[in-house]
């Protein structure tokens, strides 16, 4: 979804100073993982948000943290006072090398923890993040639920529709349709051809 809105300019800026009322935006690390692992668990097992049907364990998230890591792809938690309230990271849009350069982003809060500018912060950051990286591209896949607060953060960080897709899940006994919209990272690094 490319937009004139997603210039630079208009990644939002987060604040990463700790409070017990404002978030702090930062890396993810190893320990953080448990909590992580327990937020999503939550939109695995009661919502339709994500396609998954069993929560990854443990080991799985430590896989993926790796993963993402080790392509210098953004992994973010925010914290609100010692409490993870929630998470954002960069992965691979799809696995063939010609994608290399498209993520798609994931964001999840803590129950209890939406509507505050959580999602805001996390996604601001997550964007600026991801350009030192060398994304051109990213893409959100978004559950069509009927709630459209998704598709708000990410039309208010500049993300345009790029379609739907209908009917291509199911889960909890009902057919569920997907939103894709897409940011342009301009400006973000030149990249050759290897």
């Amino acid at each position: 979804m490319s937009s004139s809105a997603s210039s630079a300019s208009s990644v939002p800026s987060a604040s990463s100073a700790p409070s017990a009322s404002s978030p702090r935006i930062r890396p993810a690390a190893l320990a953080d993982l448990a909590s992580v692992a327990d937020i999503y668990a939550h939109y695995v097992t009661d919502t339709v948000v994500t396609f998954d049907q069993t929560p990854p364990s443990a080991e799985d998230w430590r896989h993926r943290f790796q993963e993402l890591s080790g392509r210098g792809l953004p992994f973010l938690v925010a914290e609100l006072g010692t409490e993870i309230a929630g998470y954002a990271y960069a992965g691979p849009w799809r696995p063939k090398p010609a994608y290399r350069y498209t993520v798609e982003d994931s964001v999840y809060l803590a129950p209890g923890r939406t509507g505050r500018g959580l999602g805001s912060a996390l996604l601001a950051r997550l964007l600026r993040e991801c350009r030192p990286a060398g994304v051109q591209q990213v893409v959100a896949v978004i559950a069509d639920t009927g709630s459209d607060a998704s598709t708000a953060l990410h039309r208010s960080h500049g993300f345009t529709p790029a379609g739907r897709l209908t009917a291509v899940g199911r889960k909890h006994g009902r057919w569920v349709d997907t939103v894709l919209m897409q940011y342009s990272l301009e400006g973000a690094q030149d990249v050759t051809d290897e």
